[in-house]
């Protein structure tokens, strides 16, 4: 059964930082293009970063220099690093686990990120 854990998310102060962890299980993550997502309330579900095979991480514009997206193939998890963080990155944000054979496509529960003074 595959499951996708996220944890790390919470009350940050504008500026500050936060990094995201997502846990697999049930799944090799060195296999998967691997991708945070997040949705504010109100909108739809957008990539904030993804990371596929043998190329460089993208990110979404808001989120270039500020963001950092990282795989640890020895830990099966999928890190994202936020640094100075504004109250338009408050969403709740989501792991999300691509199939790079099959395509079928994981998601885990989403953890809460609330950027707030």
């Amino acid at each position: 059964q595959v499951q996708l854990v996220e944890s790390g998310g919470g009350l940050v102060q504008p500026g500050g930082s936060l990094k995201l962890s997502c846990a697999a299980s049930g799944l090799t993550v060195s296999e998967y293009r691997m991708g945070w997502y997040r949705q504010a309330p109100g909108a739809e579900r957008e990539l904030v970063a993804g990371l596929g095979f043998g190329e460089s991480p993208t990110y979404a514009d808001s989120a270039k220099g500020r963001f950092t997206i990282s795989r640890d193939n020895a830990k099966n998890t999928v890190d994202l690093q936020m640094n100075t963080l504004k109250p338009e990155d408050t969403a709740v944000y989501y792991c999300r686990a691509q199939s790079r054979y099959t395509y079928r496509t994981y998601w885990g529960q989403g953890t809460q990120v609330t950027v707030s003074a």
